[in-house]
């Protein structure tokens, strides 16, 4: 084996995979070390390797571990609880340990050098490259995962490679990642070849390697592009306080500025509208309310019916509100099948209740609207 040439070709590897290289030769010296217990070890050894990656040369040292007659017991001897069986090949007693190293402990590890066979180097070269492959492999495998950990919970870009069924499957560049039916939007359409954004849903360790789950359905899906096209929200001086989505048709985001004198909803919508244009065309044309975020709770509420006017929110128990709206807004406060008014619950965290007022109906009127709805609801609660 020409070791130089061995050394650059890992190198190479190392830096075209992204993996250390410290990591590739402690897997190769675990390889070889695992090829020569098999040809002349024991059953129970534990048998170290180090190759100088200079020279070449390989050292196999065996380890044993110094143990005492309270932590061990023999072959002859009834199985006892709370030891281990004695085993010449991986332990050691401390009184044989101490004539090799006069201070040896019990637990201490024992190193034994061991003979370096003439003909191991042309055995270990067959025997341990297919192990060094597999675990280059695995290593990989790792980074990847790795790199991609650290992604959870953010956007990333990637091209559907392939349909299959239920699952659509993307490739992100190092890796494939899922996108299951369940995270797919009702209505979007899908094809080899298209690049589109995604949520990292979760990102899972298996057998096979990294199972990444992606979303296009997810609501955070929204607020990250949102991150991506507003410089004002990726700062910090624009924060999304909540998001309510059906995914594919209309999403709701409330915004609220931490710097005076920043208008937190022109900064998301952008100059002519081109921001929050470039975050819909991501989505494929879904619809996007945006409303200002406010501590108080009739506010906030007014704000997530919009576009409708609201002329009134009134709170009541357990978290309902009562707001009142002219009968020309009724249907564009509710949306079609409910859908405005459904987001608005959504994103304020309200049970919300629409009623219609006319606009010449009394303060009398209305509040007896409010005790009309407030007794429904212990009617309600009663039974």
């Amino acid at each position: 084996m020409d070791i130089k040439k061995f050394t650059l070709a890992l190198e190479q590897i190392a830096e075209e995979k992204g993996i250390p290289i410290e990591k590739i030769k402690e897997s190769i010296e675990t390889a070889i070390a695992a090829a020569y217990k098999k040809d002349y070890g024991e059953k129970g050894q534990i048998i170290r390797c180090k190759l100088d990656f200079k020279t070449g040369d390989f050292r196999f040292w065996q380890i044993k571990t110094v143990v005492s007659e309270e932590t061990v017991y023999f072959e002859e001897e009834e199985k006892e609880e709370d030891k281990v069986k004695f085993n010449p090949e991986k332990h050691i007693m401390v009184e044989e340990a101490k004539k090799e190293k006069a201070d040896a402990e019990e637990g201490e590890e024992i190193e034994k050098e061991l003979i370096t066979k003439d003909e191991y180097r042309r055995i270990a070269a067959q025997t341990a490259k297919q192990v060094i492959l597999q675990k280059i492999r695995e290593a990989e495998r790792e980074t990847v995962f790795q790199e991609y950990k650290e992604k959870e919970g953010e956007i990333i870009s990637g091209i559907i490679q392939r349909i299959e069924h239920k699952y659509i499957y993307v490739d992100l560049g190092k890796t494939l990642a899922i996108l299951p039916k369940e995270e797919q939007v009702y209505g979007e359409f899908y094809k080899p070849n298209q690049r589109m954004k995604f949520f990292i849903v979760k990102v899972e360790e298996s057998s096979k390697g990294s199972n990444i789950i992606l979303s296009r359905a997810h609501p955070k899906l929204v607020s990250k592009l949102f991150e991506l096209e507003v410089p004002e929200i990726s700062q910090g001086t624009i924060e999304i306080k909540a998001i309510a989505r059906d995914a594919g048709s209309r999403s709701k985001i409330a915004v609220v500025s931490t710097v005076e004198g920043i208008d937190p909803i022109g900064s998301a919508v952008g100059q002519k509208g081109t921001r929050v244009s470039a975050v819909i065309r991501e989505l494929g044309g879904e619809k996007i309310d945006i409303v200002e975020y406010s501590e108080k709770p009739e506010e906030f509420i007014a704000n997530a019916l919009s576009p409708a006017k609201i002329l009134e929110v009134k709170e009541l128990p357990k978290n309902k509100a009562l707001c009142f709206i002219p009968e020309d807004q009724l249907s564009l406060a509710i949306g079609r099948d409910g859908q405005n008014v459904r987001l608005a619950a959504q994103l304020t965290g309200w049970n919300i209740d629409v009623k219609k007022i006319e606009e010449d109906e009394s303060e009398e009127e209305i509040e007896k609207k409010v005790e009309e709805a407030e007794q429904e609801q212990e009617e309600a609660e009663e039974k």
